[in-house]
């Protein structure tokens, strides 16, 4: 059997795309039975140093994490700027956008991947690590986001 290309098969996280994180927010409340989440924005570009499609991005997205054991459920609403999750709520509206596996090695998963025709969307950094999505929609009909924390 062949080893994984991420060198994991747990999925860590589910993305969904929504146009209204609050109002999405206590759905999922009211159906697991627990508060709602509390959101906030993504870090600037300054801070984040985004990148979508291999240029600098100014895109921002409100975020609320919901944790289900070992799965995590992701919220995000976008802002207007041109970015992986403006693209799919425009043209997909809301839904699964990604599913997550924490990795380690980034520029090598994402050589990797690349090198087997499933390139990088966008990345960025957050407090603690850093991002990337990957277009693995024709293959895997969901794109693919790498989480590498610091260690």
């Amino acid at each position: 059997m062949e080893q994984s290309m991420l060198g994991t098969k747990v999925i860590t996280q589910i993305g969904i795309i929504v146009k209204d994180i609050e109002k999405v927010g206590a759905s999922y409340a009211k159906f697991f039975g627990i508060q709602p989440p509390a959101w906030f924005w993504t870090d600037t570009r300054e801070v984040a140093q985004t990148e979508y499609n291999g240029g600098p991005s100014e895109a921002r997205s409100k975020l609320a994490f919901i944790d289900c054991g070992q799965l995590q459920v992701e919220l995000i609403e976008p802002d207007e700027q041109a970015s992986t999750w403006r693209e799919f709520l425009d043209t997909h509206g809301e839904g699964v956008h990604h599913i997550a596996f924490v990795i380690e090695g980034m520029k090598e998963k994402l050589e990797i991947l690349n090198g087997s025709g499933m390139p990088l969307i966008q990345k960025g950094e957050y407090t603690g690590g850093r991002y990337a999505y990957v277009d693995t929609f024709s293959e895997l009909k969901v794109l693919i986001e790498l989480l590498e924390n610091d260690k």
